[in-house]
């Protein structure tokens, strides 16, 4: 996905089973939607961590987070329990809006090529128009590089 296009609409289930959308998810200025691979994982549980350790700061700079996976939502249910994450995590089971947002695709995965969701982030302003995107991200320091970038912005 491109800067400057529109989030694809949706409407899906989050980590409590209730029904999600972009306008009840985006803060007065944005929403930062990062999209994981898979629940209980390393990389996905630091990247998940680090998120709720600086939502914070992303809500004094007017922006709410949402974690975006393939996962069912009573999965979700339990990833976020386990890290006590509290902003959502949507469930995406036909990787319809992930496939939207360019999230999919060909990855290597233990020296195998693999199709699946690609650790992704899309910030994106109030109105739905996409600000920025993080293309294959490494889980570690993510949270830290897209909260510097929204400072500096």
């Amino acid at each position: 996905m491109k800067a400057g296009l529109k989030v694809p609409k949706f409407q899906l289930s989050d980590q409590g089973g209730g029904p999600r959308t972009f306008d009840n998810l985006c803060g007065p200025r944005g929403l930062v939607l990062y999209v994981y691979p898979r629940d209980n994982t390393s990389g996905c549980s630091t990247e998940a961590a680090e998120f709720q350790e600086f939502l914070d700061d992303f809500a004094a700079l007017g922006f709410k987070v949402a974690g975006l996976g393939k996962d069912s939502a009573v999965s979700h249910q339990k990833f976020a329990a386990k890290l006590t994450l509290s902003f959502p995590l949507l469930s995406d089971p036909s990787t319809a809006l992930i496939q939207d947002l360019g999230a999919w695709g060909v990855k290597k995965l233990y020296g195998k090529e693999v199709e699946g969701v690609m650790r992704s982030t899309f910030v994106f302003d109030a109105g739905g128009k996409l600000i920025k995107s993080y293309a294959k991200v490494k889980a570690q320091g993510h949270a830290q590089q897209v909260l510097d970038d929204l400072k500096a912005a």
